[in-house]
């Protein structure tokens, strides 16, 4: 099965062979503008950075896209409403406020968090109504260590959860799968996907590190989570393994109809919040595997939706890595 699959499991999702479409690139100024804080490492400078890694000769075959605003419906599908309530509330007029010790917000911060609900939305619709192959969310504030009445790790909302259930309520899909290869575990993501069978959840990620979950005998009440717990200084070898070994064969098993990616850049070599010892490359190989995966199942439908990454330059170049990867299988991008 590959790109043309136009069926899965019987029942039609609009794919369509023979196409020539771009890869989506959703982002908005305002997610420049949320602040956490002075000194805070989940800074807009991140974003400053992406912009200008994806800004040269090698991107001009990104479709970039504004993300809309998303509803307060499409959070409550993960979210319990007085706890969405609660963060607009403690928007400040001016200055910062904390909503727990990591995770700070400013003035421009609801809007920043709905625009990245809104942005990942806009990017499902995008992919399974076949305006393209997949699509990369570049938007903060992050989210998934979100909880589902908790901000935790700078995360307000689950971005990518809320993006799983919008495939699910919206398009009738019967199987979403995230794979998460930040360095922390999502736990937020891994809650909001442990007792749906509808959902696959799976992480790679630093053990011992914050937020301390994502143990590999957490399975899911349907055996719906993978957890693959990496030690310290674990390196390309270890962490490629861990995807070929235990997470690329679990996925292919649950044969997902969208596929989403938290897209988190900490596990390299220069950031200063881990110590995984990645490349840019082994982020251009995960992507590729789990792009492989995909056209085998789900016609190529991928959502890449930005998580962590706090050394800037290492932020940028991994980025780019990653999204050169998504071009490379778009049909109308073969000479990205």
């Amino acid at each position: 099965m590959g790109r043309g699959l136009s069926k899965v499991v019987g029942k039609s999702y609009g794919f369509v062979d023979n196409r020539d479409m771009s890869t989506l690139f959703y982002t908005h100024p305002i997610c420049i503008e949320h602040d956490a804080g002075g000194g805070h490492p989940e800074s807009p400078d991140r974003l400053r950075a992406i912009m200008t890694a994806l800004d040269g000769d090698d991107f001009s075959g990104l479709d970039r896209r504004e993300a809309p605003k998303g509803s307060k419906s499409q959070i409550e599908r993960v979210h319990l409403s007085e706890y969405v309530d609660a963060v607009l509330a403690a928007i400040p007029a001016s200055g910062h406020v904390s909503l727990d010790p990591d995770t700070g917000v400013s003035p421009e911060s609801g809007e920043a968090a709905f625009r990245a609900v809104g942005g990942v939305c806009a990017a499902v619709d995008a992919v399974i109504g076949g305006d393209a192959d997949n699509a990369f969310c570049a938007l903060r504030p992050p989210g998934h260590h979100a909880e589902a009445g908790r901000a935790m790790g700078f995360c307000l909302f689950n971005n990518i959860a809320i993006a799983a259930m919008h495939g699910l309520a919206k398009h009738g899909l019967e199987r979403v799968a995230i794979v998460d290869f930040d360095v922390h575990h999502g736990n937020g993501s891994q809650s909001a996907c442990q007792s749906d069978a509808r959902l696959f959840y799976a992480s790679s990620h630093q053990s011992p590190a914050y937020p301390g979950s994502g143990r590999e005998s957490e399975c899911g009440e349907f055996e719906n989570v993978v957890n693959v717990e990496l030690p310290p200084g674990s390196g390309s070898r270890l962490f490629r393994n861990a995807y070929t070994d235990r997470i690329l064969p679990h996925l292919r098993a649950f044969a997902p109809q969208l596929l989403l990616i938290s897209a988190g850049f900490d596990a390299h070599a220069r950031d200063p919040l881990a110590m995984l010892e990645l490349q840019d490359d082994d982020f251009a190989w995960v992507t590729e595997q789990l792009l492989d995966v995909a056209h085998e199942c789900c016609g190529g439908r991928v959502v890449s939706v930005l998580e962590g990454g706090y050394d800037l330059d290492a932020l940028a170049s991994s980025t780019a890595s990653h999204v050169r990867a998504l071009l490379a299988v778009a049909p109308g991008n073969a000479s990205a």
